[in-house]
């Protein structure tokens, strides 16, 4: 298993190459249910861009999503506003960015040691239960821990 400094270095070298890379963050053998899987992104800060984050989806799919997104921030300084719908990113599905900050549950620990908690601004990337209803709609069907939330719309 690497080290914490081989990822470091590991992760500096995508973000050289790429401009960003993605984290994921998922529940381990020891503590299997207390921690929603939950994906990022490090490097957009650099840029002067909101580091992007998604919670509760597979790690390929939420690796994809975020690695679309900030493809659109990077190579053309797409910016994404509090509330805004995103309807080309999940088949059949519109997604909307909310603006907030880290919390307990999802604390981008890699782009904070990067770059500095106060330097950090984050981005979630919110998808919708299989009706269309976002966590805060009224008969959303999933419980809250499935896509725990930066803040609330």
């Amino acid at each position: 298993m690497p080290n914490i400094d081989d990822v470091l270095r590991r992760q500096a070298q995508i973000i050289d190459t790429i401009g960003w890379a993605v984290t994921h963050v998922l529940p381990t053998d020891d503590d299997p249910d207390t921690t929603t899987p939950f994906a990022y992104t490090v490097g957009l800060t650099a840029h002067h861009h909101p580091e992007l984050l998604t919670a509760g989806l597979p790690t390929e799919v939420a690796h994809s999503l975020l690695n679309d997104l900030a493809r659109r921030v990077y190579d053309t300084a797409e910016r994404f506003t509090h509330g805004q719908r995103v309807s080309d990113l999940i088949a059949g599905y519109d997604a909307i960015i909310i603006d907030g900050s880290p919390t307990d549950d999802l604390l981008p620990g890699m782009a904070i040691a990067r770059y500095g908690r106060h330097q950090i601004r984050l981005q979630q990337l919110v998808w919708p239960d299989q009706q269309g209803r976002f966590p805060w709609d009224i008969g959303y069907n999933l419980e809250p821990q499935a896509q725990p939330l930066i803040a609330q719309m």
